[in-house]
């Protein structure tokens, strides 16, 4: 199941990243990233049978804090655009 979960986190990104146009690809993949995180923590916690809402905003917030550390460090290293 971890596997699989992963698997389609991994992959609905790459779709985004084959559709958005690449004016809008880095903040298009970010936004669509986030609200693909929200989506798999609300089908985690209606799984787990926890509180969907503070499922959906843990994911939500780590994730996206994760992303800007990752653009902060690529950035600080000069790798981003």
């Amino acid at each position: 199941a971890s596997a699989g979960t992963f698997a389609v986190g991994a992959a609905l990104p790459l779709v985004a990243v084959a559709l958005l146009p690449a004016a809008m690809l880095m903040w298009g993949l970010a936004g669509s990233s986030l609200v693909f995180l929200a989506l798999l923590g609300l089908v985690a916690a209606r799984a787990g049978g926890s509180p969907w809402m503070l499922s959906v905003a843990r994911v939500s917030f780590w994730g996206a804090l994760a992303m800007a550390l990752t653009a902060g460090v690529g950035a600080l290293f000069g790798v981003a655009a």
